[in-house]
């Protein structure tokens, strides 16, 4: 019966993309206590947020909608007539609900690839990821269009540490460097160009605004950016040939040259935290030659691992 009720709460909020828990409340019955407490259960594996303020109510990322996948094409056309032909026969409220269930799951196909840019043969990307074949060629795909549509968008952020924060921003460009997405985008709480990483974005939320774009040069573009701040480092690495092309997608065939019988880089990489487990993930495969800061953090980074197992 929860179950039934949690799934019906999240088909009103993906029809109408806003209510409020009064709304829900009324209809379902309950209190508005219940309600929250519904939502934070769906919040788990939905991009639920409760809005607060004077507009606020249970709003749901505008990027997400139900898997698709679960019908094949077949299953789902049959499953649509058969709905179709018993609601005529019998015109109950349960047989509508359905059908608007399974429709809501069928936009946005096909999901893992998206077409980018003002004409649909200017950029295709798979934006299928480990684990998630839909999520993140949903987001390129709603980016996409808010650049294209000048289309102002308030976004949840999550920060390297899992704190949130809403930013109202105006997105301009999509950018991938060095195999990270990021959208370039007119930040209205900062009055300034910011970079955001796509995939600490949790969810995007429709504003109803639009804007005209701000000019910039490419030369104002942070290209040359590290995370967290992090300043540059000389690093020398020796590379296996069984994760040579792992290494080379890393870091640039330009930058892994033959010394010798061996493969070196020499590369300028930032000093912070992700970069000894970076290199961990090659395994064997990597080895640091400098400098010697970083061969100790990967040592400590390495004991620490070792030592969960022991």
């Amino acid at each position: 019966m929860k179950f039934a009720t949690l799934l019906d709460v999240l088909t009103d909020i993906l029809i109408k993309r806003k209510v409020t828990a009064v709304e829900l409340a009324e209809k379902y019955e309950t209190s508005t206590r219940t309600i929250y407490r519904y939502v934070d259960e769906l919040s788990f594996s939905v991009p639920v947020y409760v809005k607060r303020g004077r507009n606020g109510g249970i709003c749901i990322a505008d990027n997400y909608r139900l898997p698709v996948g679960f019908l094949n094409k077949e299953e789902y056309q049959a499953t649509i007539e058969a709905l179709d032909a018993t609601f005529s026969q019998l015109p109950e409220e349960k047989f509508l609900a359905a059908k608007k269930k399974i429709t809501l799951s069928k936009r946005n196909a096909p999901a893992e690839v998206a077409l980018v840019g003002a004409e649909s043969s200017t950029l295709l990307i798979d934006g299928g990821t480990w684990g998630d074949t839909q999520k993140f060629a949903d987001k390129l795909r709603y980016v996409s269009d808010c650049i294209h549509n000048l289309k102002t968008v308030e976004i949840e952020y999550r920060d390297r540490l899992g704190a949130s924060s809403t930013r109202k921003i105006q997105p301009h460009l999509l950018i991938l460097k060095q195999n990270v997405w990021y959208v370039y985008a007119f930040c209205l709480k900062q009055r300034a160009f910011r970079l955001f990483r796509l995939g600490r974005i949790y969810a995007f939320f429709a504003t109803g605004e639009t804007f005209t774009r701000r000019p910039f040069n490419k030369e104002d573009l942070p290209l040359n950016f590290w995370t967290d701040d992090a300043e540059p480092v000389a690093v020398r690495l020796q590379i296996e040939e069984n994760v040579l092309l792992e290494v080379q997608d890393w870091l640039g065939v330009e930058n892994v040259k033959r010394v010798g019988d061996k493969w070196i880089a020499d590369v300028r990489l930032p000093a912070d935290g992700f970069l000894p487990k970076k290199i961990i993930g090659f395994g064997s495969g990597v080895t640091v030659l400098a400098p010697q800061e970083l061969k100790t953090q990967v040592k400590d980074e390495l004991l620490k691992t070792i030592a969960l197992y022991e």
